[in-house]
């Protein structure tokens, strides 16, 4: 499977019309897009790591959603609840936004399309940056016991151990 992931921003003022937009792309190139809140990414790494379990529990049939994209959502949020994992999303107004294209064809057009749909690209906002770390801190429920033992530094390493402990949780 091909995986693409990429950054930007955009002011959605219609969300359900947003969502549809980046369905519609992902029905037409028969590939998975879904769209989620940068400022809740921890990075590049976080995303791929995220996707790949996604897939590999679409694989061993260990999913806990009915498609990819929640499970990718259910995955990069650290939790298996959808109403949680459903806070990475993006929302009404500006957001920057981490895209995930994935399928076995057309995940190039898929993006271009995308790209198409967002006010600009830029893939800076999927990495970790200091202006991330309160919302990662909370959405993560990272403790000050844990940032005393790591250091802030690790704080995108925290996050992963997060993804990782899905598996552990199902």
């Amino acid at each position: 499977m091909i995986i693409q992931i990429m950054g930007g921003s955009v002011n959605i003022t219609d969300l359900d019309r947003f969502l549809k937009q980046l369905s519609d792309i992902g029905s037409t190139h028969n590939v998975t897009v879904q769209a989620l809140n940068a400022e809740l990414v921890s990075g590049s790494r976080h995303l791929m790591f995220a996707v790949g379990k996604a897939i590999r529990s679409f694989g061993s049939g260990r999913n806990t959603a009915n498609n990819l994209g929640m499970e990718i959502m259910l995955y990069a949020s650290g939790n298996l609840q959808i109403g949680r994992a459903l806070g990475m999303g993006v929302k009404t107004g500006d957001n920057r936004v981490a895209g995930v294209v994935a399928g076995n064809n057309g995940v190039d057009s898929a993006i271009s399309e995308v790209n198409e749909v967002l006010d600009t690209v830029d893939h800076a906002v999927l990495e970790y940056s200091k202006a991330k770390q309160d919302s990662l801190l909370e959405f993560f429920n990272i403790t000050r016991d844990e940032l005393d033992a790591v250091g802030k530094s690790k704080i995108p390493e925290l996050v992963l151990e997060r993804v990782a402990l899905v598996d552990v949780i199902k």
